[in-house]
């Protein structure tokens, strides 16, 4: 919710380190916290569920934490960290929800979530975050590009018509 980049390792693409706004989170094999997609790239901090844990839940903060057989409180298993960037109009898209880093779109400023420091959002656990186009609007808009574009090739069409009629009247 708000500004903010959840951090993947891309492995050799880039410099390892990918950024994203899919939220949509999974477990591996080997119980890290991965993209749930067809890639699963890691969650950097890499954060491990143990293999026994239930009612895992992801604080606001981004604090992950879950509760393990024999305890009788949660135990905190790690917490992500959101980056943001100063245009991240400039960041490089390379598939799968996965943006990279350019001099484009500056350093990334990394901290947790609801750090006023980085203007980090916050996390919401278990939501996905909507689209943020409206397709009725987007054809309206469309239609109307549409039609200023012909208007504005009648123009032309007889601002040349003018213009030949001036030079044939010359002639």
């Amino acid at each position: 919710n708000g500004e903010g980049f959840l951090q993947v390792d891309t492995g050799d693409i880039g410099d390892g380190i990918g950024y994203t706004r899919a939220g949509a989170l999974a477990l591996d094999a080997n119980g890290n916290l991965v993209m749930a997609n067809d890639v699963g790239y890691r969650i950097e901090p890499a954060i491990q569920i143990p293999e026994n844990a239930t009612q895992v839940t992801v604080g606001k903060d981004g604090m992950v934490i879950a509760q393990l057989p024999g305890q009788t409180d949660p135990v905190e298993l790690g917490q992500l960290e959101l980056a943001t960037f100063q245009n991240p109009a400039g960041l490089e898209a390379i598939g799968d929800n996965i943006y990279l880093e350019t001099f484009g779109s500056g350093p990334p400023n990394t901290g947790v979530p609801g750090d006023p420091g980085i203007g980090a959002g916050t996390i919401t656990a278990n939501t996905l975050e909507g689209s943020n186009v409206d397709p009725v609007t987007q054809l309206v808009d469309l239609i109307r590009t549409q039609r200023t574009f012909e208007m504005n090739s009648q123009v032309f069409d007889a601002a040349d018509e003018t213009l030949q009629t001036v030079v044939n009247l010359g002639r």
